[in-house]
């Protein structure tokens, strides 16, 4: 279980800079640091194949070599810079970990093909056609294979790597991801030696139905947490998108919160997220206005750990491409919107620690109120399709409204407010 409230920004490093190597990026690490996340996660950092790579520069989920870092991004010893500064300012790293698949002329494809999965003739292939650039893993092969992937994963702790984000861990055996946590960790008298991170991509609802019923082997939320401290929230993610689209109501994720709250192991479970490197922005998605922080301050409150993706504090719309270099133009970036998400954030985890208690309720057209307790009692009303007009109130309220500093008393029909509302409630 985790001891703190962990926060993650994660950095495509071939887009983060103009450079997109290590070295251009350390300089940025303070000002993740400044705006108070604790974990640095970065998008595979090793060689990526040739041969079906697709784009000109390929996808880093196309590996070629576990062990090796990419030279795009620079050398092992600029690797082990970055670690080591980002250790001495408090940050935590954490690495991809793509174990499904490899690219076709990975070192393991050409020393062990027989590790892959087979079609009918023999060739080697994969699960869905779409992933060309990839042939993947077959666990049941060996357990050779097993030990080979651990020892990688041990290699990199060894390079001071803090945690691990395993890329559609919901397609790798659940006993392969406990022993390699065995191993890697190495628990004695119920505390790791490494206690290393393990954050599992989990996947949408609609994507582990289609695996299975191809007749493979896919793993649920609760089950990766058999292995993981953290997941995907993509169970909830897959609501979310449907209300986007006009295909459900809002209900259906918030009444979900308390299915999860339930099913659940106790505790942290869900990495948090509005965009990551396989969604779309949130400022595409909302557009650069008060619904953008209207849904930025009610992600950020929902139980579990926020987890940013590289520009999205500066509503930054334009989308990285995952085979071609794209790298974000912070200058155009939004500064509003920063100091907003800036002042969001920091309040947010702020109130995470205070008050780990957690309930949400929808109570009008869009209109989600949460209260979370604890050694303080606070509340928040987010109008989430910032909706004009009238509203009555189903019951007063009263605090402080902590966004702007100023006490609120509400009650009755009011003015539906266009940015949210976090309150500090006064005391009985």
């Amino acid at each position: 279980m985790l001891n703190e409230i962990p926060s993650i920004y994660q950095i495509f490093l071939r887009h983060f800079t103009d450079k997109g190597t290590f070295s251009a990026a350390i300089p940025r690490l303070e000002t993740i640091k400044k705006m108070g996340f604790s974990w640095i996660y970065l998008t595979p950092i090793h060689p990526i194949g040739e041969v079906a790579r697709k784009g000109s520069l390929g996808s880093p989920y196309a590996i070629k070599n576990y062990r090796e870092i990419n030279p795009e991004l620079g050398t092992l010893s600029d690797f082990r810079q970055f670690i080591q500064h980002a250790h001495d300012l408090g940050l935590k790293v954490m690495i991809d970990v793509v174990y499904n698949h490899t690219s076709p002329d990975s070192v393991l494809a050409k020393n062990h093909p027989e590790w892959f999965l087979r079609d009918r003739h023999g060739n080697t292939t994969r699960k869905f056609d779409d992933w060309s650039d990839i042939i993947d893993l077959d666990f049941s092969s060996s357990p050779a294979l097993w030990e080979e992937l651990i020892d990688t994963l041990i290699q990199w702790r060894d390079e001071g790597v803090d945690g691990f984000r395993c890329d559609v861990a919901s397609l790798v055996p659940i006993d392969f991801w406990k022993e390699a946590r065995q191993k890697v960790n190495r628990p004695e008298n119920g505390q790791d030696t490494y206690p290393i991170l393990w954050l599992a991509e989990q996947v949408h609802p609609q994507f582990l139905l289609a695996v299975r019923r191809k007749g493979f082997l896919c793993h649920g939320g609760p089950e990766l947490h058999q292995a993981f401290d953290l997941t995907y929230d993509y169970d909830g993610f897959e609501r979310l998108e449907a209300y986007w689209g006009g295909e459900r109501p809002i209900n259906d994720f918030v009444d979900y919160l308390y299915t999860q709250q339930t099913v659940y192991p106790a505790g942290l479970t869900k990495a948090r997220f509005l965009e990551n490197h396989d969604q779309k922005r949130a400022a595409w998605r909302f557009g650069q206005t008060e619904r953008l922080k209207q849904w930025t301050a009610f992600y950020q409150m929902l139980p579990g750990v926020t987890f940013v993706y590289m520009g999205q504090e500066y509503a930054i719309k334009e989308y990285p491409s995952l085979f071609e270099k794209t790298p974000v133009n912070w200058e155009k970036g939004n500064h509003a919107f920063f100091d907003f998400f800036q002042r969001c954030f920091t309040l947010t985890q702020h109130i995470k620690q205070e008050a780990p208690e957690f309930s949400a309720k929808l109570i009008g057209e869009g209109l989600v109120w949460i209260e979370r307790w604890g050694k303080k009692n606070y509340a928040a009303l987010f109008n989430l399709e910032t909706k004009q007009g009238e509203f009555h109130l189903p019951f007063p309220i009263h605090g402080k409204d902590l966004l702007s500093g100023q006490t609120i008393s509400l009650e009755g029909k009011i003015s539906l407010p266009l940015l949210p509302l976090i309150i500090e409630k006064e005391k009985p």
